[in-house]
Parts: structure tokens; C-alpha cells; sequence
């Protein structure tokens, strides 16, 4: 991502903003959103969204599931989406994924809309995720070869191990902000001989409403360099060469 492929792993990037819940919330924002948008997102939806809720209850802690209608407006080509829930934007971009550039003017058309109609008074969490899609050819390939981020097994355990997944959380900005790491291996497409995996970065901010409304596109650009970095410390040179890495003269 920090370097420029010609055939990119990037399936899905996405960007979340949870506003405060305690905030008074109108239905007719997702009507209001749209109208400041749909030049540029003029086809709509609504869709279900389940959320996993821990509350606690007479009978101790308990987990509830909360069914939402969340509203989506898409582009022509459905390859990039606004969804608005109540206290939730979410900005979604599907491959081809073109780069920051053009990623990046989407959230802000689409987080100014929110603001300006939704009134927030604070931001809960915000999330930059991007979501991988990597697909080696072979029979017996080294993950060793590919990846510098990857499952361990010990020389006392078999090393033909058929599915896996690991994942890390790792702290930046003096704890402030957390980075999910996961690698999972998926069914294969393509290839009948070849492992296929997803790589998820999922960079979020740890501490609720450590970042004014203000500074939210200073915390995303930093935010941005470190999954940036994350992701090409977790391939070798072998995976760039699969990506086909574009050099610019």
C-alpha cells in the first residue's frame, strides 16, 4: 500500500466512525446525508446490520444481539458506499482499489454530510481497515517465503498443517490507538493447486473521544502511514513480486 502494485491484494477498505451513543439521534438524518451526496452516490438501499451487545442485566452480564436498518448510498458501479446507521458512518471502498488519494476524498465528502446534519458531539471510535485477499500459486508453498507475518509451529508439531489463523493487537501512539493484525487461510479460487488467505489490518482509535471532531483527518493520516507501514512489513519481496510492484522511473 505504501508502495504501488499493479495487481494489489486490497479486496475491500473501509472507514468507521462511531459517534458518541448518549448524542440525540433524528431519523430523518440518513434522508439529509443523501441529499448532500448523491451526485456522487445516487443509488440507495437499505440493509440489515446485527450488532453484538454486552449489557448487564438482573442475571449478571449478558449478550444481546440489536438489529439496525442501516441505509447505504452507492456509486453507479456499487464499488464504493456511504452506510449511515444511527451514531455510525461507515465509508467503503470494494476493488479495485485505486489508493489514498482517492479513497481519502470520499470519507471527507462523506463524514462533512454526517457532521453537518447528524451534530455529533464527540467520536466514540474511529477504524481504518483493509482487507486482503492473497493467493499464492504451488503445491508446497512456504509461508516463510511470502510473509514475514505468519502462524509458528514448533519442530515437535506437524508441519503440515491444512487451515490456520493468528492475529495480534499491537499499541501506537502511547497507547492511544491499536492496530488488529489477522491472517486466516480461505477456500482457493483460481488455482486448484495454490493457499489463499485474508490479511486484515484493522487500525483503530483505543481511547473514546481522545480525538475532536477537528483533528479527525490528522489522526486518519497518521493512522493511514502506520497501516502502510504494518502491511509491508508483513510481506517479503517474493509476495511484491506477485503483486507486480511498480516502479516509477
Amino acid at each position: 500500500m505504501s508502495k504501488k502494485y499493479r495487481n494489489p491484494p486490497i479486496v475491500e477498505a473501509l472507514c468507521e466512525f462511531r459517534f458518541n451513543p448518549s448524542d440525540e439521534w433524528d431519523l430523518t438524518v440518513p434522508g439529509l446525508v443523501y441529499e448532500k451526496i448523491r451526485d456522487n452516490f445516487p443509488k440507495r438501499r437499505q440493509a440489515k446490520a446485527y450488532e453484538l451487545n454486552t449489557v448487564i442485566g438482573p442475571e449478571g452480564v449478558e449478550q444481546r444481539t440489536v438489529t439496525t436498518d442501516r441505509m447505504q448510498f452507492l456509486h453507479e458501479d456499487e464499488k464504493a458506499l456511504i452506510q449511515v446507521d444511527r451514531h455510525l458512518l461507515a465509508v467503503n471502498r470494494l476493488k479495485p482499489y485505486s489508493g489514498w488519494d482517492e479513497f481519502l476524498p470520499l470519507i471527507r465528502q462523506g463524514s462533512s454530510a454526517y457532521i453537518e446534519e447528524a451534530k455529533p458531539k464527540g467520536i466514540q471510535r474511529i477504524g481504518l481497515r483493509y482487507i486482503n485477499r492473497i493467493e499464492i500459486p504451488g503445491q508446497d508453498v512456504r509461508l516463510e517465503d511470502y510473509l514475514e507475518f505468519r502462524p509458528f509451529v514448533g519442530s515437535g508439531l506437524s508441519q503440515g498443517h491444512k487451515s490456520f489463523i493468528v492475529g495480534i493487537q499491537i499499541p501506537y501512539e502511547s497507547s492511544k490507538d491499536t492496530l488488529r493484525l489477522q491472517l486466516a487461510n480461505v477456500a482457493t479460487g483460481t488455482h486448484a493447486a495454490s493457499i489463499a488467505m485474508i490479511l486484515d489490518l484493522d487500525y483503530s482509535l483505543a481511547q473514546p473521544d481522545s480525538v475532536s471532531l477537528d483533528n479527525v483527518f490528522e489522526w486518519m493520516e497518521v493512522a493511514h502511514n502506520h497501516v502502510e507501514e504494518a502491511f509491508e512489513a508483513c510481506i517479503s519481496e517474493r509476495l511484491r513480486q506477485l503483486f507486480e510492484e511498480a516502479v516509477e522511473e
